[in-house]
C-alpha cells in the first residue's frame, strides 16, 4: 500500500462553534489537530503518499502540514471550488494519484477516529479480488447510519440508508467510512458534479455486478461529528483507548502540553488535555475535557466533558458540564453551563448570568 485519499472538505456544521475559524480535521484532539492522528496512523500502516481533498477553509491545511515530510509522508492538496460530495471529491483528486489501474487506493473520511487495522483491510481487498472493500463496524443502534449487510463470505449484498423500523434493521453492520478502491473504479466516477459514494457509487457498482467486499473490524470507532463526540474522542486518545502514534506525550489521565501552566493544586482527570500556552488556575477541577491553546481557566472552576476554545476565558468558580465555549469567548465567574450549552466565538457572558437550580 502506498497511497491514500483523505476527505477533509466538510464544513463541520454540527461542530460549531468549534469550526467557525477552523476546519473540523484541524480542531485539536489530544494536543494536535485531529488530522495528525489519521496521517500518523496511515503512515504507520505503510502509506507514503496522501492526497488531501479540501474545501472549507482549505487554506489552513498546507501551511501546517507542508509537504508531509515531517510525518514521513508526501502530501498533496486539491481544493474543490464547489462541494462535490464524497464520490465527487474522490474523483476530483484522481489526477494526483500514482497507482496503476488495478492497484489499491485507501480512502478515509476526515472525521472518524478508529483503531482500524489498515493493513488487514488492504489484505482483505487483495485476497478477495474486490473492486471496492469497505471497513464495517457493528453498532447497538444503527438507525442513524447506513446498513451494509454481507453474505457468509463477506461480500456486500446491499446498502440500506438509515432504517427507521425494526423490519428494516436487517444487520448491525454499518459503513465505517474507510475504503480501498481499485484505482480504475475511481476513474469511472463522474467528474465535475456532486456524487455520493454511499447513495450513488456503491449501489451503482452493486447493480452492475461489481465485487464489493466488507471487512468487519470492531476495534475502537467514533464519528466525531458532534461536540460531545469530539470531546470524548480527544479524551480517549489521551487515555489510550483510541490508538494513535501522534499523541504528544504519554497516555494517561491527563496531557499537559509543555508551554501550558497548571496550578499545583488543580486536578486534571479523565483524559483531560491542556493545550499550548493555556493556563489553569488554583483549585480548578477538569475532567474529560479539552482546554485548547491559549485558553484560561480561572481559580475554582469545575469543567466536565467540555471543550474550551482557543484563547477563551472561563471565570472563577464557573461550572461547565457538557458545554462548548468557542474561540476567544469569555464566560464570567460564577456561571453554570450544562447539557450541550454552546457559547459562540468571541461572545462575552457576564458574571453570574446563567445558573441552574438544584432541581434542574
Amino acid at each position: 500500500m502506498t497511497e491514500a485519499i483523505l476527505l477533509v472538505g466538510g464544513k463541520g456544521t454540527r461542530l460549531r462553534p468549534l469550526t467557525v475559524h477552523t476546519p473540523k480535521p484541524m480542531v485539536p484532539a489530544a494536543g494536535v489537530p485531529f488530522l495528525t492522528h489519521q496521517l500518523a496512523r496511515a503512515q504507520a500502516a505503510g502509506v507514503d503518499h496522501i492526497v488531501l481533498a479540501t474545501s472549507y477553509l482549505a487554506e489552513v491545511f498546507e501551511p501546517y502540514f507542508g509537504d508531509g515530510s515531517a510525518l514521513g509522508l508526501s502530501i498533496e492538496y486539491v481544493t474543490e471550488d464547489e462541494p462535490l460530495g464524497t464520490g465527487g471529491a474522490i474523483r476530483n483528486v484522481a489526477s494526483r494519484l500514482r497507482s496503476g489501474p488495478d492497484e489499491p487506493v485507501l480512502i478515509f473520511n476526515g472525521d472518524i477516529l478508529t483503531g482500524l487495522d489498515i493493513r488487514a483491510l488492504v489484505d482483505t481487498h487483495r485476497t478477495s479480488g474486490a473492486d471496492v472493500s469497505l471497513h464495517l463496524t457493528r453498532v447497538d443502534d444503527p438507525r442513524a447510519f447506513g446498513l451494509v449487510p454481507t453474505d457468509a463470505a463477506g461480500r456486500v449484498t446491499a446498502f440500506l440508508e438509515k432504517p427507521q423500523t425494526p423490519q428494516e434493521i436487517v444487520t448491525d453492520q454499518i459503513n465505517a467510512g474507510a475504503y480501498v478502491f481499485r484505482r480504475s473504479v475511481i476513474d469511472e466516477i463522474p467528474a465535475g458534479r456532486p456524487v455520493s459514494v454511499e447513495r450513488e457509487t456503491f449501489p451503482g457498482l452493486l447493480a452492475r455486478g461489481a465485487h464489493l467486499q466488507g471487512m468487519v473490524d470492531s476495534t475502537y470507532w467514533l464519528d466525531l461529528g458532534t461536540p460531545a463526540a469530539f470531546v470524548r474522542g480527544s479524551a480517549d486518545l489521551v487515555l489510550g483507548r483510541a490508538p494513535s502514534p501522534a499523541v504528544p506525550g504519554r497516555c494517561g489521565d491527563r496531557l499537559v502540553l509543555p508551554t501550558a501552566t497548571v496550578a499545583p493544586d488543580a486536578k486534571l482527570t479523565g483524559g483531560t488535555v491542556v493545550g499550548e500556552d493555556a493556563v489553569v488556575g488554583a483549585g480548578a477541577r477538569i475532567a474529560g475535557s479539552a482546554i485548547l491553546p491559549g485558553a484560561v481557566v480561572e481559580a475554582g472552576a469545575v469543567i466536565t466533558d467540555s471543550l474550551v476554545g482557543a484563547g477563551a476565558r472561563i471565570g472563577a468558580r464557573t461550572i461547565l458540564d457538557g458545554a462548548v465555549v468557542g474561540d476567544g469567548a469569555v464566560v464570567g465567574s460564577d456561571n453554570e453551563l450544562r447539557s450541550g450549552a454552546r457559547v459562540w466565538c468571541g461572545a462575552a457572558l457576564p458574571a453570574g448570568a446563567v445558573r441552574f437550580s438544584s432541581d434542574q
